[in-house]
């Protein structure tokens, strides 16, 4: 939980995001200024530059007079690449960190400020009092040819993934199963479940959980200790999956992180 709460605050964690801008083909200039089409925070330069969109091609032209780091050199003009590619480019200037973001065809700005005073305010991530009955074995029974499951976000967009198998275990008596995403053999694998606490004491949009890979006879632990709020549970700008309608187990799970008045109230 602590490395957890570390990873949340760090640099690269979502407690700092600030923004989220969603990029239209042709000019987009930006700063904190009310006349550009992109609006920073106040604490922002009031016109820092400009990102001009054609088809997949994105360029920025930083305005004279504003200090921008872009991968850690002061530049002007730059051909700019999201982080759909292998070299994402990130650019700084104060305490703002930023880089582009590609969901489905769109492109957009993703927003930090190492000084968000929510870092400080986020003590602790709530979660149930750790308990072993929740870590349970679990079979995975390998479909003979992978199915595509939906994953919608809160965009309303959905992406469609692979799923190799279903992972099957039992609770109080009763048997249930999660679809995961991932092969289970070069990578563990990744489950975006809800159930009968979502909304109420956890989450509302489903919680995530990595599952180790099986082992030669398919058999694995679903440790829901370790289930963690969606990023969405944190900041409002961030892009979750939700639950695959097959993953809303009809039980309460009682483990894992929830949510208080402090987090959770978008």
């Amino acid at each position: 939980q602590k490395k957890r709460l570390e990873n949340l605050k760090s640099e690269n964690g979502w407690l700092n995001l600030v923004g989220l801008y969603w990029l239209n083909e042709g000019e987009n200039p930006f700063g904190s200024s009310e006349a550009n089409n992109i609006v920073f925070p106040k604490n922002a330069p009031e016109f820092i530059g400009s990102y001009s969109v054609f088809q997949n091609d994105i360029t920025v032209s930083i305005y004279p007079g504003v200090d921008v780091y872009i991968n850690d050199s002061l530049q002007k003009e730059y051909s700019v690449l999201s982080d759909a590619d292998e070299n994402t480019t990130k650019f700084k200037c104060g305490s703002f960190r930023w880089y582009i973001i590609k969901r489905g065809d769109k492109y957009g700005i993703r927003l930090r400020d190492l000084e968000n005073p929510l870092v400080e305010k986020i003590k602790e991530i709530p979660s149930f009092p750790i308990d072993p009955k929740w870590r349970i074995e679990a079979r995975f029974e390998k479909f003979e040819t992978p199915v595509e499951i939906a994953i919608p976000n809160v965009l309303g967009e959905t992406e469609y993934e692979k799923c190799y198998g279903e992972l099957k275990f039992n609770v109080d008596g009763g048997s249930y199963s999660l679809m995961p995403l991932g092969d289970g053999i070069n990578e563990n694998f990744f489950v975006i479940f809800g159930d009968g606490t979502s909304a109420e004491e956890t989450y509302g949009a489903g919680r995530f959980l990595s599952v180790d890979k099986p082992d030669e006879n398919g058999i694995t632990y679903i440790d829901f200790n370790k289930a963690t709020n969606p990023p969405c549970a944190f900041t409002e700008f961030a892009t979750c999956p939700l639950p695959p309608k097959e993953n809303f187990l009809p039980v309460r799970i009682l483990a894992g992180e929830k949510v208080d008045e402090l987090i959770g109230h978008h």
